[in-house]
């Protein structure tokens, strides 16, 4: 019997794995904008509380004209690192309408992990997978009933610049 040989469906247009995060970045910022509307959080730290015993902490680190640096993480910490487990840096893009995850620890940003030259397939796949990560998580928490509704500010942590962070928090840069 002949081999059957896959025709690719040229209706269908292939995305390279850098197409691929790129629309992944796009699918993140919508959910977390549908979510908690970053755009609109001032620096400082926001609890939503569910009522199930697990508080998500959302910490606005720095708010810039095109940029919202921040920290989505539950107030579990490692039993290794003593660092929030788990915990994902997320970079919101105003203009863009991108979100991208940087980093998953501190101190654990991708040269951390990979070294300052890796190469760039590793670099992307590396990258792929703390974005999957956020965009798993921003739909387990709307599931949960998370969202602008449950968000509430914390104004017993510092944010002012020069002040000492609070325990997981990283302070606000002026």
């Amino acid at each position: 019997m002949p081999e059957a040989h896959h025709i690719p469906d040229a209706r269908y247009p292939r995305l390279s794995r850098f197409g691929w995060l790129m629309a992944l970045y796009a699918e993140n910022h919508d959910r977390l904008l549908r979510l908690f509307e970053p755009r609109e959080l001032r620096a400082g730290r926001y609890v939503s509380s569910i009522g199930d015993g697990l508080d998500l902490y959302v910490d606005v680190i720095e708010t810039h004209r095109y940029t919202v640096e921040m920290r989505l993480t539950y107030g579990l910490c490692d039993p290794q690192t003593g660092e929030p487990d788990p915990s994902a840096y997320v970079r919101f893009y105003r203009d863009a309408l991108q979100v991208e995850t940087t980093h998953c620890y501190v101190g654990r940003r991708w040269q951390d992990v990979m070294g300052l030259y890796p190469p760039p397939a590793e670099l992307i796949s590396h990258r792929m997978r703390m974005n999957t990560f956020l965009g798993k998580w921003l739909q387990y928490l709307a599931e949960r009933g998370h969202g602008v509704a449950t968000l509430k500010r914390d104004d017993s942590f510092p944010q002012a610049a020069g002040q000492p962070a609070g325990p997981g928090m990283v302070a606000s840069v002026g």
